[in-house]
């Protein structure tokens, strides 16, 4: 009997976000149970998912496909390829944790700008974002994809603006300003990318005839359809435009400081390791996949975009007093690794940029999460506030320090592996970006390590001398992100072989074998 795991996967938190949304006013706890059940159930199936994926089988796997909206030829059409399971299965793993450490978040306060904190509102919307995540990595339609690439975009503005970070210097008010302001920011730009998105995703279905991703890919193979260049193009800027924004690239990446700033620390977690996912899988998926002749014509301008995402965000966290705005400005540095190894157009650099997204996302998980609960103690996001913590919290400042060592890819730790595969795929065809893109390492060993330098060494300021240790509930948050890191660091091969098989197929679309290195003959 055909069961559909794949639409289960998503379904499970939809149900769950409503049945949260539905608990009453008075039993919060119940409600973040609850939460916490349907994220556990979702886990539960995406690992089923995960067994049941076979690396060397069919492209798209446990496909299902179904009329949605005849008269204008959109299907809900589902299917995973080894690229879109292991962001699955991120995504499925990382939302107990942001639940778990958002536990308090939405309790209510008795303040002026904490009037509308409901509780249940704060886990619903979690769950339903998760839902929408998952089902875009499932997503083969690309009207399908287009829905809930935008619809995911509301409870996130809400998740920032109705639930900010408490830790703000400014007040009540001033922290209602500033949330306000990242969460308009947030949404304008990411709406304004997908309008732009929206005309293209059009465009398409006039050009191809269909809004199937594995139709109009079949039909290019074959030769039935023949895009014109600059059409191609045209199309290829107007998906891409969307996609820079969501993962985020330098120019388009302005919105994220301001949303990781004011948002809770879980909602941080949320918006860089999850949300933005979807935008540099979809590089992988439409970009390569649909407009392979344009994504090789505009290669060059994107390295340079990438590269200049490594350098600045780099720059400009070394340079932060704000504990969660360096984490921001740090995801921009990674992400401008995670373009570089897709545009660079070797099976290393495609494979190290998919592997630095599912890793990048349990390190970063960790950082922020760990960083959460140091902030939540103090009440400060400046990191002038904090020193001598290793001291009175010993287990905090460690797992803080393993956070911030995988944040810097130390060897041994998840994010080295996917590091190094980028600039390998990058050096060999590409080896004066490989160089530049190497400066964003010395320069994230900066950033963290005078970041652990100024809140956990040195003396013990006062405000911190009682500051208590890492409680039960957290440290069921962080140990298992701890050991992730530690097992993906010395035995990354699980993902690799899902990967891989993915990488080929796409590295085929745009017609790209891996140079090979150049070899003198001996004399």
């Amino acid at each position: 009997m055909f069961f559909p795991i794949l639409t289960a996967t998503a379904a499970i938190p939809a149900i769950g976000a409503i049945a949260t949304a539905a608990v009453p006013a008075a039993r919060r706890t119940a409600a973040k149970w609850l939460a916490l059940l349907f994220s556990l159930a979702t886990l539960v199936l995406a690992a089923v998912v995960l067994v049941r994926f076979e690396p060397g089988g069919a492209r798209y796997q446990l496909t299902e496909s179904h009329t949605w909206i005849k008269d204008f030829g959109v299907r809900y059409e589902l299917g995973v390829d080894g690229i879109g399971v292991a962001l699955l299965a991120l995504t499925a793993l990382l939302i107990p944790f942001v639940i778990l450490a958002g536990w308090h978040d939405a309790d209510p306060l008795e303040t002026k700008s904490s009037r509308w904190r409901p509780t249940q509102g704060f886990f619903a919307m979690i769950l339903a974002v998760e839902a929408m995540v998952i089902l875009s990595f499932e997503a083969t339609d690309v009207f399908l994809f287009y829905i809930l690439f935008e619809a995911m975009l509301i409870p996130m503005y809400f998740l920032i603006g109705g639930f900010g970070d408490r830790a703000h210097a400014g007040g009540d008010e001033a922290a209602a300003t500033q949330r306000s302001y990242a969460a308009v920011k947030f949404l304008l730009y990411n709406l304004v990318g997908g309008l732009i998105m929206l005309a293209a995703v059009i465009g398409l279905n006039v050009v191809a005839g269909s809004f199937s991703l594995t139709e109009i890919a079949a039909a290019r193979a074959n030769g039935s359809l023949d895009m014109a260049t600059n059409t191609e193009r045209l199309l290829f800027l107007g998906f891409f435009f969307a996609f820079a924004i969501k993962a985020p690239l330098w120019p388009l990446h302005t919105w994220l400081p301001n949303a990781m700033g004011e948002a809770t620390a879980p909602v941080a977690v949320l918006i860089t390791a999850v949300v933005d996912k979807v935008g540099t899988f979809a590089m992988l998926r439409f970009c390569l996949q649909l407009f392979p002749e344009a994504s090789k014509w505009a290669t060059p301008v994107i390295l340079v975009l990438a590269l200049i995402s490594i350098v600045y965000g780099a720059l400009l966290a070394v340079g932060q007093r704000d504990i969660k705005r360096l984490v921001a400005y740090a995801s921009i540095s990674h992400f401008g690794f995670i373009v570089l190894g897709i545009f660079a157009m070797t099976t290393q650099g495609q494979s190290g940029a998919t592997l630095y997204m599912v890793n990048h996302g349990i390190s970063t998980a960790a950082l922020m999460l760990v960083a959460g609960f140091l902030i939540s103690r103090r009440g400060s996001r400046l990191i002038a506030d904090y020193g001598g913590v290793q001291k009175v919290a010993p287990v905090l400042a460690g797992t803080f320090l393993i956070g911030g060592l995988a944040t810097l890819s130390l060897p041994g730790l998840a994010p080295f592996v996917s590091e190094f595969l980028v600039l390998v795929g990058t050096f060999a065809r590409y080896p004066v970006a490989g160089i530049v893109a190497t400066t964003g390492i010395v320069l994230a060993a900066l950033y963290t390590l005078v970041l652990y330098q100024r809140t956990m060494t040195g003396p013990v300021k006062a405000e911190v001398s009682k500051m208590p240790d890492l409680r039960a509930r957290e440290l069921v948050v962080v140990a298992p992100l701890i050991a992730l890191l530690l097992f993906l660091g010395v035995f990354p091969k699980p993902l690799t072989d899902i990967i891989n098989p993915a990488v080929e197929h796409t590295m085929s679309d745009v017609q790209k074998k891996d140079p090979q290195p150049e070899v003198e003959a001996a004399k």
